[in-house]
């Protein structure tokens, strides 16, 4: 169990990349789709860099708390933030992409892909800069899968998002 913690707080700045970008499209300036083609219209420049930004700011807001996650990790904290962010928003980006290729709508479920999709981008770029076995793996996924359900029920719950999934 506590192997399970340390790797959910090890994972929050990918979590934190992947919930805020929602939250931009209560910006009303600039805020173009990156490509509406290939990724979707929901999938905008402000939303991917306040992902990028929010991984960031949790990294180095983790750097500055007592508590160890004992993931021995060998890069500076912002550094490590933005692999995280980047790997979750392109995790996320790739997803879509293929999403649109199968003709699934934006808001329709792609199960287990929307659930895991920016974990998976993420660790593509982390796991070179830390120390993570193998079980840790499945572990994020099966641990990160069921909370992104969670999290998705309790935003559409609060009027954030306007679907579950």
């Amino acid at each position: 169990m506590l192997r399970g913690i340390q790797l959910v707080y090890f994972m929050a700045p990918a979590y934190a990349a992947n919930m805020l970008p929602p939250f931009a499209k209560y910006w009303r300036g600039w805020n173009p789709p990156i490509n509406r083609r290939w990724l979707g219209s929901h999938k905008t420049v402000l939303g991917f860099a306040t992902g990028v930004s929010a991984a960031i700011l949790m990294a180095v807001a983790q750097s500055q708390l007592a508590w160890s996650n004992a993931i021995a990790v060998y890069a500076a904290p912002a550094g490590l933030g933005l692999r995280f962010g980047i790997g979750a928003m392109a995790g996320d980006s790739i997803k879509s992409f293929f999403k649109r290729r199968m003709d699934i709508p934006p808001g329709e479920p792609w199960i287990p892909l929307d659930q895991v999709d920016f974990v998976l981008g993420a660790l593509v770029l982390v796991w070179p800069v830390a120390e993570l076995t193998w079980p840790d793996v499945p572990a994020i996924l099966l641990l990160s899968g069921t909370g992104h359900v969670l999290v998705n029920h309790l935003g559409y719950w609060l009027g954030v998002r306007p679907t579950r999934w």
